[in-house]
């Protein structure tokens, strides 16, 4: 992880690193620059159990699943994963894991974690599409920060996904540029239609055999439904070579995806608006060095790590005006508080409250509690503090 600019011309360390606010002499307010965001690793991960597997005893069904929940959840805190299930929706799919990673590595670790398990043997990895993130050759006119936000995965909390890969004709890359783009103008208007459908677009030139992979988020597959239609009558339609399997899915909890596919019941009935205290293992202390940051994911979101005047700040990664990465941006230190500023659009936040301080940005960001248990550092999640308006900023 790239370590984060800090401005200031002096630090004073502290013993006690969970109290200590810094002392340091006031800097000046960082200059604005350009950044490049590193892309993130998309994989759709659709699984298929062997019949065999429902007839085996149920407590060796339990056991099955209760062992690929704990193995799963061991890579929570080095990528993004989400379930889904997709029995009743398809004849030959039965579960998906859709995952996101800042490398490879964690995607291929995962996957042979998944077949070393008991339940391994009966799993049958039924299709797989690899892509990243980029951002798009074309203008989004109407909302040029959402060509920012591609490079960013970011689920919703949406009940359904649509996924299906994604091939262009030949002919439509010999078209002019200009031309393209009137035609893709009239496409992402007819999207402008459907605001409750979310678009989730990856790329896979040289990865995989697709090019695209598209995802669709939604709580209203009807308004899918309309969309795909309206979509076929447009121009850009004529140049589509190929946009099949399509992958209905129902997104759970991983306990309730397994369930879905039989036996016994491991899933534990949801409470609303129930408090779960979640905690991540991060690194030792020593291995974050003064100034570093680094992003680890808890409950599925990716939370910045700042090591700064010898205390650490933990805060969502993710900007709450276009989602651009924290943990990629400038640090300023002064008497008063710890700001990082986003590299995107230079909206600046408190590290210690997560309120605006300056910029473009109108809504706080979450925080988190750091903790030092034996020399390593976790992160975990506190209760949620509801913000006046007057609180929201501090400008």
């Amino acid at each position: 992880m790239r370590s984060p600019r800090v401005n200031a011309k002096r630090h004073v360390m502290a013993q006690d690193t969970t109290t200590y606010r810094p002392q340091v002499a006031p800097a000046a307010a960082p200059k604005p620059r350009a950044r490049a965001t590193k892309r993130q690793y998309v994989r759709f991960a659709f699984y298929t159990i062997d019949p065999q597997w429902r007839r085996l005893p149920a407590e060796r069904q339990k056991q099955h699943k209760l062992e690929l929940v704990e193995i799963i959840e061991s890579f929570n805190r080095r990528m993004l994963l989400r379930p889904y299930s997709l029995m009743g929706t398809r004849a030959d799919i039965e579960l998906l894991l859709w995952q996101v990673a800042e490398s490879l590595e964690p995607i291929q670790e995962l996957a042979t974690a998944i077949l070393s398990t008991s339940i391994g043997g009966y799993l049958r990895l039924s299709a797989s599409y690899l892509s990243q993130t980029k951002r798009s050759i074309y203008e989004i006119r109407d909302n040029p920060d959402e060509d920012i936000e591609r490079l960013i995965i970011s689920p919703s909390d949406a009940k359904y996904l649509f996924v299906y890969p994604f091939i262009k004709t030949r002919p439509w890359y010999r078209l002019p540029l200009d031309e393209r783009q009137a035609i893709m103008d009239e496409h992402i208007r007819i999207g402008r239609k459907y605001p409750a459908v979310k678009l989730n677009t990856t790329y896979s030139f040289g990865l995989d055999d697709q090019e695209f992979v598209v995802a669709f988020e939604t709580d209203e597959p009807s308004d899918f439904l309309d969309l795909v239609q309206e979509l076929r009558d447009t121009e850009s339609s004529m140049y589509t070579l190929r946009d099949t399997p399509l992958y209905s899915c129902i997104r759970m909890t991983l306990a309730e995806s397994l369930d879905a596919l039989g036996g016994p019941k491991i899933a534990k009935p949801r409470q609303a608006e129930e408090y779960v205290e979640a905690w991540a293992e991060v690194a030792a202390v020593e291995d974050i060095a003064e100034g570093m940051a680094r992003v680890v994911y808890l409950n599925g979101q990716q939370v910045a790590l700042f090591h700064v005047g010898g205390r650490f700040y933990a805060i969502s990664n993710r900007c709450s005006h276009a989602r651009g990465p924290l943990s990629e941006g400038e640090l300023s230190l002064s008497d008063e508080a710890c700001i990082v500023t986003c590299p995107w659009h230079f909206a600046q936040f408190d590290l210690e409250t997560g309120k605006v301080v300056d910029g473009v940005a109108s809504a706080p960001v979450p925080t988190y509690q750091v903790e030092v248990r034996d020399g390593v550092v976790y992160v975990g999640t506190k209760p949620p503090v509801q913000l006046s308006q007057a609180d929201a900023t501090s400008r």
